[in-house]
C-alpha cells in the first residue's frame, strides 16, 4: 500500500531520511501526509527547481509550478496570457485568499506592509524597478525562497 509513496517522499524531504522510515507520527502530521499530493510536489520541485521541504508553504509552490509556460501577456490575467501583476493577483487570489490591485504600482502602494530583504517570508511580494520602466516599480514577483 506504501510502496509507491517511498520513493517519492525520499526526494522531497532528501535532508529528513528518518523520515521515510519512521511508522510513528503524531496525528497532525498523519493527516498532513493523507492530504499531500506527493507526486505534484515531486513535479513542481523539478520544474522550478526549488527544493521544497516540508516546512514549505505547498500550496504556493503548488500553484506557482501551473503557471510556467503560460505566455507573457501584457494586461493578461489568465493561464492564456498574463503579466507580472496578473500572476500576483491571480496567486494570492486562490492560495491567499487576498484581492490584489492590477497594476504592479498598485501593489506596491496599497497591498504591501515593508519589510527588510532579510525579513522575506515564502509568498511575500517582490518588487522591482525596471529601466523601461518611470514607475517607482515596474515589476513584482512573489518570493519563494532563498538560496
Amino acid at each position: 500500500m506504501y510502496e509507491g509513496l517511498v520513493p517519492i517522499v525520499k526526494v522531497i524531504f532528501k535532508s529528513l531520511p528518518f523520515f521515510c522510515y519512521s511508522l510513528h507520527f503524531t496525528r497532525a502530521v498523519t493527516e498532513e501526509l493523507l492530504n499531500t499530493n506527493f507526486r505534484a510536489l515531486a513535479y513542481a520541485d523539478s520544474a522550478l527547481g526549488i527544493r521544497i521541504e516540508e516546512h514549505d508553504d505547498h500550496a504556493l509552490f503548488l500553484e506557482a509550478a501551473t503557471w510556467l509556460g503560460t505566455p507573457y501577456v501584457a494586461g493578461g490575467t489568465t493561464r492564456n496570457g498574463v503579466d507580472c501583476s496578473g500572476l500576483t493577483m491571480a496567486i494570492y487570489a486562490r492560495i491567499y485568499d487576498k484581492q490584489l490591485h492590477r497594476r504592479s504600482v498598485e501593489q506596491y502602494e496599497r497591498d504591501v506592509q515593508f519589510k527588510e530583504r532579510c525579513q522575506l517570508q515564502q509568498g511575500d511580494l517582490v518588487f522591482f524597478r525596471t529601466p523601461n520602466s518611470s514607475e517607482q516599480c515596474g515589476h513584482v514577483g512573489i518570493f519563494l525562497k532563498g538560496r
